[in-house]
């Protein structure tokens, strides 16, 4: 059986080692564009902020370790460029010496990913504009920092968010372009304003209701143009979204959602026998909408890529599906979110409530206790949770992790109460902040 493999991060090289373990005759190539495989892509904003030593850190297995350890024939610099699912067959370009190849397969893996958007904006392949995806990106913006003293964001999100927090930690002047009302658009607009409030605490520009029209410099960036004004900057990153990498499949008959993104079952299999996909190029179930979505996160992938590893074998596992659980770092914040925002309650014609309260990380009366911000979404009708968000100090990873919990599982706020969580005075309320919050919408 040979498994062809397109890809070689946290999907790809998750399936390719289940494969391994499971099965010692397998004969399995993977393909990568690039040099480097198996990385920790969240990483790549630390490395910016040097909190993370070097790129090489953020590598969890070589090439070289694939190829002689795990016997695995990972290719490097093959871009495939279309899939023949007639001839199983998958074709392509060596980039270092510009020849074609042709593979055949008898399982099929897609674990492509996602790439940076980059709007056609003019003046957007000047020197100083960047975006950060891969270990080479993060290289290419740490040998450009040097002599750059500001340095322009276009995106709120999560990647603008993490890279405007480390380029401050290194001394640089930062501004965030944002073309809607809000910075972190998964979160509520009550929540997003505390963000925003330590965004402009930690001195960052934040600049709203703002399109990106286009760049000019001589050579080198110099001045980022909106739809209202203009910028003088010395550095611009495009954190402005990422899409599926699924251009090369156009003509397969694979069948895709509007952004791209591969349409799969709860086995990774495509519309096409044979062929799997996973990780930031497939779609993921989601358990709270029941359908389909597109939430690229390290962490589906990696589980995405390990079931698709097992199902190629013939070894029947589902994907059980996500929640929409995130967080990050911001400055003095942390930022956690899981289930449905508002905004995405509503789209759904969901009858929803929400309850909104500030509370204490631990005991009320113990030294050092950091305040939180919890929003509860949940059914108007029977109380069933459909999302929170947290956004406070110490605590909120240990509380939206519960919650994710509580979404996976169904869970009502009668539920929540019921729950046998961890108390002691240096760790929690005997109360715990949730159950704080349930004690309320019941009492309503």
């Amino acid at each position: 059986m040979h498994y062809v493999i397109i890809g070689g991060d946290a999907a790809g090289m998750s399936a390719a080692m289940e494969i391994v373990r499971q099965d010692s005759t397998a004969k399995i190539t993977t393909l990568e564009k690039g040099h480097i495989y198996s990385y920790g892509q969240c990483g790549l904003p630390y490395v910016v902020g040097k909190h993370v030593t070097s790129s090489t850190d953020v590598i969890a297995r070589s090439v070289e370790m694939f190829r002689s350890k795990y016997g695995i024939d990972a290719k490097t610099g093959y871009e495939v460029t279309s899939v023949d699912p007639l001839s199983k067959t998958v074709s392509g370009i060596i980039l270092q010496t510009r020849d074609t190849f042709a593979l055949k397969y008898d399982r099929l893996l897609i674990a492509t990913g996602a790439s940076p958007v980059i709007p056609d904006w003019e003046g957007k392949d000047l020197d100083g504009i960047h975006t950060i995806k891969t270990i080479p990106n993060t290289e290419a913006i740490i040998a450009d920092l040097e002599h750059v003293n500001h340095v322009t964001i276009i995106g709120g999100g999560y990647i603008g968010l993490e890279m405007a927090e480390n380029f401050v930690g290194i001394g640089k002047k930062v501004r965030i372009i944002q073309r809607s009302n809000q910075l972190a658009n998964i979160f509520d607009e009550d929540m997003s304003g505390i963000i925003h409030q330590e965004a402009i605490k930690q001195q960052v520009e934040v600049i709203l209701n703002e399109e990106v029209q286009s760049f000019s410099g001589n050579h080198r960036v110099n001045t980022v143009i909106t739809d209202k004004r203009s910028y003088n900057t010395d550095l611009v990153l495009i954190a402005a979204g990422v899409k599926p990498a699924t251009d090369f499949l156009k003509d397969t008959g694979i069948k895709t959602i509007r952004n791209g993104a591969i349409i799969v079952n709860g086995n990774l299999e495509t519309s096409i026998p044979h062929i799997y996909a996973a990780g930031d190029c497939a779609t993921h179930f989601n358990r709270v909408k029941q359908k389909d979505d597109y939430v690229p996160l390290g962490t589906t992938a990696n589980k995405q890529g390990r079931l698709a590893g097992f199902n190629m074998m013939g070894q029947k596992r589902e994907f059980k599906g996500i929640v929409g659980t995130s967080i990050m770092k911001f400055f003095e914040l942390s930022l956690g979110k899981t289930g449905l925002s508002e905004k995405e309650a509503e789209q759904l014609g969901i009858p929803y409530e929400t309850h909104l309260q500030q509370v204490n990380d631990i005991a009320g009366y113990y030294p050092g206790r950091e305040e939180m911000q919890i929003k509860l979404i949940y059914r108007k009708d029977n109380q069933l949770i459909l999302g929170g968000q947290i956004v406070g100090g110490n605590g909120v990873d240990k509380r939206i992790d519960v919650l994710a919990t509580a979404l996976f599982q169904q869970m009502s706020i009668s539920d929540l109460l019921d729950l046998d969580l961890a108390y002691s005075p240096p760790f929690n309320g005997v109360w715990d902040p949730l159950q704080q919050l349930a004690k309320r919408v019941r009492k309503n």
